[in-house]
């Protein structure tokens, strides 16, 4: 695939040979945390353990923030392990690139992490200072460069994308929940900044003990989901007419998704509407199981790009039972695509959904109101159009340009008064 149609959780990243030009001459650029700091060119190192093409969440937050420095005249060096078949290193045209070994994931065995490298990071910075280091995950790659650039005296920021101690409870090891917690807080308290995506996550992590949080959100690539990408050839390979309401899930078919109560909000929703469908985008370790139990569900595999996009637009309603999301991009991606979205009152749903306007919120902790709610989207078409309207709405004021916007701020904030963070 060209670099023009790379896809991060299907959400388009465009190559640095296609970056745009900065829309104010930086001169007269203001910032909302410093606005007497004037711009100057940043010379930023980002770390990071998961990149593109490589598709989740985390993924596709760190290639977009990336990005969106190399395309306001930022320089930055990318410190990643090198994934699968990976070749060598590279300058790519604004992105330095430094690859490390890259080590699978025990839980995550398609992912990589990174060996610690603090003497690496040592060695470069004492001849080639940045200005400032991100961190963008926690693994052992991540803690030792933010331990290198402590010892040197650079600012440092981190981000908060995973809730590593919800997700261990479905995987048997609940009792790491507390000592995952105090790496995580120890590990964040140590930067000057730690970036997290919703209110929710700030104020539970600060009863927590955690520091420093600063909130950025998430944004959507409008252009690519949207509405006018609804395919009526491919809801007949699904086996659904217009009239036959559609329920999607987007992600990995994982325990910590909270899938078998996806399962029972699809049968509820097939025993008032007989002729529904149940299609799931994605694939994971629960897959076979799912299948081999399931053969009237439409297994969709991975989807990347304009192929995913279609996927979206061309269901009803997105159902989404996760409890273990930090921000759950997909909601944002299913909202632009004109679906009415059925999630708990968590993350990413829980900011940008409103109650029977433009999706149905159901409380934590309540599997039996996901239940009825799911039935009820097909008892109730009208309901169902009305929430699909406002859903791309709502989706159409979230861009990555102000993302971008405020990343950018934060960080010439940390570069030119790092001691106003500390």
């Amino acid at each position: 695939m060209s670099s023009a149609g790379r896809s991060i959780s299907g959400v388009a990243f465009r190559a640095p040979a296609q970056l745009r030009t900065a829309r104010v001459p930086r001169s007269q650029r203001s910032y909302g945390w410093a606005s007497t700091v004037p711009w100057r060119q940043l010379r930023a190192t980002v770390v990071t353990e998961t990149y593109p093409p490589e598709l989740n969440g985390a993924a596709m937050t760190v290639g977009r923030l990336t990005e969106a420095l190399v395309e306001r005249g930022h320089h930055v060096e990318l410190v990643r392990p090198r994934q699968a078949g990976e070749g060598s290193a590279s300058n790519d045209r604004g992105v330095s690139l430094r690859l490390v070994t890259g080590l699978p994931i025990p839980l995550y065995r398609a992912l990589r992490f990174g060996p610690p490298r603090t003497s690496m990071f040592l060695r470069a910075w004492a001849f080639d200072r940045p200005d400032l280091v991100h961190v963008a995950t926690e693994g052992p790659l991540g803690a030792s460069a933010l331990r290198a650039a402590r010892r040197c005296g650079i600012p440092v920021s981190t981000s908060f994308h995973t809730n590593f101690h919800r997700y261990l409870r479905h995987y048997g090891l609940a009792w790491l929940g507390y000592p995952a917690t105090w790496y995580l807080r120890r590990f964040h308290n140590r930067a000057a900044c730690t970036f997290v995506p919703t209110r929710q996550a700030r104020e539970e992590l600060r009863a927590q003990g955690f520091r420093n949080l600063v909130l950025l959100g998430r944004g959507v690539d409008v252009s690519r989901f949207s509405p006018a990408r609804r395919s009526a050839a491919l809801r007949r390979s699904w086996g659904a007419s217009e009239s036959d309401p559609v329920l999607l899930y987007v992600g990995r078919l994982a325990p910590e998704k909270n899938l078998p109560l996806a399962v029972d909000a699809f049968r509820a929703a097939r025993a008032s509407h007989p002729g529904a469908r149940f299609v799931l985008v994605g694939d994971g370790p629960l897959e076979r199981e799912l299948r081999r139990a399931h053969p009237e569900f439409v297994f969709a595999g991975r989807r990347c790009a304009e192929d995913l996009a279609a996927h979206y637009a061309s269901a009803d309603v997105f159902v989404f039972p996760s409890l273990t999301e930090t921000f759950g991009n997909v909601t944002l991606e299913a909202m632009a695509s004109g679906l009415a979205v059925l999630a708990f009152a968590d993350a990413a749903a829980g900011e940008l959904i409103h109650h029977e306007q433009n999706g149905l919120l159901v409380p934590r902790g309540d599997p039996a109101r996901f239940v009825d709610e799911a039935r009820r989207v097909v008892q109730e078409p009208g309901l169902v159009a009305h929430m699909r309207l406002n859903a791309a709405d709502t989706a159409a004021t979230r861009s990555w340009e102000a993302v971008g916007d405020e990343f950018e701020n934060v960080l010439m904030d940390l570069a030119n008064e790092p001691s106003r963070w500390r």
